[in-house]
């Protein structure tokens, strides 16, 4: 499993910045180890945010992606409190979701 998501979620008036930071390695199987082999492709392909529960983005993403993604966004409607959900599976079907609180900025 790998290390929690870090969610920071900060509602100032009606918008609210969220921050995410996925730790993945995000190796795009065209790097080559020691050996001169080429190392495996794995990379986050799909992520999901909620609020409360309920989904308000879906971003696809490929290897090119680098290492450990972050991911800002703003939206608006959360209040101090709502809950903000990050999801995401990878390209070996490994999945995390965490959770953080929004706080007020």
């Amino acid at each position: 499993m790998t290390d929690p998501t870090l969610i920071r979620a900060r509602s100032t008036g009606d918008k609210t910045v969220v921050r995410v930071l996925m730790a993945h390695e995000m190796e795009t199987g065209q790097r080559k180890d020691a050996t001169g082999r080429l190392v495996p492709a794995w990379h986050i392909r799909e992520i999901s945010v909620t609020l409360n529960g309920r989904q308000v983005l879906t971003a696809q993403c490929g290897p090119s992606v680098a290492r450990n993604p972050f991911l800002q966004f703003t939206l608006r409607g959360a209040k101090p409190g709502d809950r903000i959900g990050v999801s995401w599976v990878d390209n070996r079907g490994e999945r995390r979701s965490d959770e953080a609180a929004v706080i007020a900025g």
